[in-house]
């Protein structure tokens, strides 16, 4: 069995991670980090057009998957878990859709909610894409 957890810095992808941990113990779980570029245009405060301000931005954004993914990975060990960490770019719902299916993951364990405020206004809701367009089963987890 191999489950994906759609992962960030969110309450969310935190329980759905230990709600997969729980429920799916013999699994490999995979925990997907998506480092969306629209991000970087609200975190510049003059539209990313600074020479080289793309660069640093994406390098600082692999940083912070992989700071991300060591407490995971320690959380992992103590269950006794086999898990894989993976960072992909793009936009998530799609994102998380395609490595789903390119991957032959079996189930999708989701937190409801990530992204707040003004960019999940925007933006949309990541979890409602996701179970819309999903290949295979989705649990979401509040």
């Amino acid at each position: 069995m191999h489950v994906l957890v759609p992962y960030d810095e969110s309450k969310g992808s935190e329980h759905a991670f230990e709600h997969a941990l729980d429920q799916y113990p013999d699994a490999t779980i995979t925990l997907l980090h998506v480092i969306d570029l629209v991000d970087a245009g609200y975190s510049s405060p003059v539209d990313g057009t600074l020479p080289g301000f793309w660069e640093e931005w994406f390098e600082s954004e692999q940083a912070a998957s992989e700071r991300l993914f060591e407490d995971a990975r320690e959380k992992a060990g103590d269950a006794g878990a086999n898990l894989e960490t993976e960072s992909v770019v793009g936009r998530p719902t799609r994102a998380i859709n395609d490595y789903a299916e390119d991957n032959d993951v079996d189930h999708i364990v989701m937190g409801s909610h990530g992204r707040s405020g003004v960019t999940r206004v925007l933006l949309g809701s990541v979890a409602e894409g996701v179970v819309r367009r999903a290949p295979v089963p989705v649990t979401i987890v509040r």
